[in-house]
């Protein structure tokens, strides 16, 4: 069945398209894309009513209409840790939030470290995923940073990025050995930057709350270290780098002065960091737990300003979905992560009502430009493209309740929080999920 939508506002930074159009799909693919302009649909209507018959017609008056988002850092878990998310739910909780493509980090049980874990996983995103999803494969082997993983095979094998997530690689020969390797496959290292001696025990930041409140603090200085490391390391190898879940204003200003000097780095930011500043914490909510941790109104203020002038590239997720019994602890022992891909594009509106970025900056940074970083023909509305599509009415508002995610993990800071922007309808590779 042919679908066409109607009368949106039809928004691809990757075409330059803002207008009021029609999109016509038909066997998972952007067939035809229309702006103010005779329908399809108005000349089917002229008499081929057996045409007529064969499409759904969404009525997309009111919304935006973009590309599906694109989310190049997420946890889905499997296999291994089912009980804290599957690919079935963190998929389906991925469709329910806007997104049509995921990238997934390696830091499951067993690794991806290995051809027969990155086949099951495409295998099984085919089988039971509601969107498309992208293994990352590990940096070192089993992630214990002690020697290289077969990239080379991962990548032949569907990897599209590697990386140690949840881990720095702390052996700087290693991590230079590896981008020297995504010089040669042109895949991007997707660094986790974190000085374990610095940040050993730590819970929060570190800072006049953490010290208020009688919890060991992270330094700022953990995460910027590697940064500036790494950074370095880019440069002697000519390689491509991603810094990943940028928190710090040090990390941000870094990571500008590289670009400026032609390094490829680029790097993501999540929305807890431009949304929430460690006085947040003084509630003691486990949710709030996530590492990097939440830092301050200074640092948070770098961060939008690094969306906005383009020192920071994407917006992604780093959904890290838990079982409640892994939050509901001590906030010394409890996991850290955030659950959320059911939230994100909302959080990100909110800069946009604050004037921090426009909104054709935050589509951006979480459709075109995440693909392009990781090599994959997404997040665009573009003809014979993949068929995702997300539709948001973005005045309409919603009470987070993460009690009805879809996700596994309800896990998250912003219970209670009214948000704007309601997706609507999520395509992905042709298939509607209606969330009206």
């Amino acid at each position: 069945m042919k679908i066409l939508i109607k009368n949106g506002r039809l928004i691809d930074p990757s075409q330059g398209i803002d207008g009021i159009g029609e999109i016509l799909i038909e066997k998972g693919k952007i067939r035809e894309i229309k702006l103010e302009q005779k329908s399809k649909r108005a000349e089917v209507q002229k008499g081929k009513t057996s045409e007529l018959q064969s499409f759904r017609t969404i009525d997309a008056s009111g919304c935006i209409v973009i590309p599906g988002l694109v989310d190049m850092h997420a946890h889905l878990r499997e296999p291994g840790f089912e009980y804290k998310e599957t690919i079935a739910t963190g998929t389906k909780a991925a469709a329910r939030g806007g997104f049509t493509t995921v990238c997934c980090m390696p830091n499951t049980n067993p690794v991806n470290d290995n051809i027969a874990v990155t086949e099951f996983i495409i295998e099984k995103a085919i089988k039971e995923g509601s969107c498309t999803v992208y293994p990352i494969g590990a940096i070192t082997k089993s992630q214990k940073n002690e020697e290289l993983a077969e990239l080379e095979a991962l990548k032949r094998t569907g990897c599209v990025a590697f990386s140690d997530d949840g881990r720095p690689v702390t052996n700087s020969l290693i991590m230079r050995r590896a981008l020297e390797y995504s010089k040669i496959f042109d895949v991007p290292i997707i660094s986790h930057c974190e000085d374990l001696y610095l940040s050993e025990g730590g819970v929060m930041n570190e800072g006049f709350v953490s010290t208020i409140l009688g919890l060991r603090g992270i330094p700022k200085a953990a995460e910027e270290i590697m940064a500036a490391r790494d950074i370095a390391l880019c440069a002697l190898t000519g390689g491509r780098l991603h810094i990943a879940h940028v928190s710090s204003e040090g990390s941000v200003k870094l990571i500008r002065d590289a670009k400026s000097r032609g390094i490829n780095v680029t790097a993501e930011t999540c929305p807890h960091y431009f949304s929430l500043t460690d006085e947040a914490l003084i509630s003691y909510d486990t949710n709030l737990k996530v590492n990097p941790p939440v830092r301050t109104k200074q640092d948070v203020e770098a961060v939008k300003e690094g969306l906005k002038d383009g020192a920071i590239d994407v917006i992604a997720t780093d959904h890290a979905p838990h079982h409640i019994d892994d939050k509901v602890r001590e906030f010394d022992s409890a996991a850290f992560g955030i659950s959320g891909l059911e939230t994100a594009f909302a959080l990100g509106l909110q800069l946009v009502a604050q004037g921090a970025i426009d909104l054709k900056q935050l589509i951006m940074t979480m459709t075109i430009t995440p693909s392009r970083i990781m090599g994959i023909p997404k997040g665009t509305l573009a003809e014979d493209a993949d068929a995702d599509v997300a539709i948001i009415n973005l005045e309409n508002s919603f009470v987070v309740d993460p009690s009805r995610f879809l996700s596994k993990g309800k896990n998250s800071p912003f219970n209670g929080w009214t948000l704007k922007g309601t997706i609507e309808k999520t395509i992905a590779m042709g298939k509607v999920y209606d969330w009206t």
